[in-house]
């Protein structure tokens, strides 16, 4: 990471997962940039009914925490583009099991 959050992160490493994308709003975030790059009003629409101030703040912290790359484009209006970083690529597995369980989930309640 390239700030010093390391320090304030807790000693369980589940909890430190949790810290870094236990928000609803940053794994919906992952889940949609999981397939590629987004610009900010995709990434609104995709996740539907999150206000455009706690997105950005979403944003913000993960890619202060180096899971999301942020790349703006010299152009009138400025074009936004979001991605994840290699560290944030490395969160599929996690996805995919919350995917996977979910769908279990469902399948179990539904009988």
């Amino acid at each position: 990471m390239s700030n010093n959050k390391s320090k304030e992160l807790p000693a369980c490493p589940v909890e430190t997962t949790l810290t870094l994308i236990g928000d609803k709003w940053k794994v919906l975030i992952l889940r949609d940039l999981l397939p590629g790059t987004k610009r900010f009003g995709e990434l609104k629409k995709s996740i539907g009914i999150v206000s455009q101030k706690v997105l950005t703040a979403q944003l913000r912290d993960m890619e202060q925490n180096g899971l999301v790359n942020r790349k703006v484009y010299a152009e009138v209006p400025p074009r936004v583009e979001y991605s994840l970083t290699e560290l944030g690529q490395s969160l599929k597995p996690i996805l995919d099991a919350m995917w996977n369980w979910g769908e279990d989930y469902k399948e179990k309640c539904n009988k």
